[in-house]
């Protein structure tokens, strides 16, 4: 049973590594193995079967790190003289930690990304400030400078009142077209 512990550390070892190296020097993407989700919750009327939740966990990183740590913690209790049963029984749990470990910290890894389009629907009824003068009654364009989601951001503008110069206040009231947005002078009081 020692060689079957050892090859498994040995294996998963070596792909653990590999992956680790892999990602440091960004020749691998993290989306094949997003799929780890470890939401167990589910109704009482059975909705969520345990089967089901058992197989999100799964994907190659789980799997490669359960093989390295049952593999770590056989050998492990193997030379501290640990009978054959309770080595057995230490290194299934040991590699079915770290399994559901690693699935946890993808869960998490895959609420962080973010694509980070920006949506200009989002500037609706935002203030912001006439950056190149924006011609009047629909004459043309112009660009305004405001804050949406988290970042300052330059969008063309149009707006169907009098002309808006260079460092007025506007609102955006409206989206004109997929990249301008309809604006408004900004009334003071």
């Amino acid at each position: 049973m020692e060689n079957t512990y050892f090859l498994s550390a040995i294996a998963g070892g070596t792909i653990l590594v590999l992956q680790v190296l892999m990602t440091l020097f960004g020749l691998s993407e993290m989306d094949g193995d997003v799929d780890a989700e470890l939401d167990l919750s589910g109704d009482i009327d059975g909705h969520t079967d345990v089967s089901d939740a058992f197989f999100k966990v799964l994907s190659f990183k789980t799997l490669v790190a359960f093989v390295t740590f049952f593999g770590l913690a056989g050998l492990a209790c193997g030379h501290a003289g640990v009978s054959d049963l309770w080595t057995f029984v230490i290194a299934a749990s040991s590699g079915s930690a770290a399994l559901y470990v690693v699935a946890w910290m993808m869960a998490g890894l895959s609420r962080l990304q973010s694509a980070g389009n920006l949506d200009l629907r989002n500037a609706v009824g935002v203030v912001g400030k006439v950056y190149l003068t924006v011609p009047g009654a629909h004459g043309g364009r112009g660009k305004v400078t405001v804050a949406i989601q988290g970042r300052t951001v330059e969008a063309k503008a149009v707006t169907g009142g009098a002309e808006l110069p260079s460092g007025a206040m506007i609102r955006i009231v409206g989206i004109a077209a997929d990249d301008t947005v309809e604006v408004a002078a900004l009334q003071e009081g």
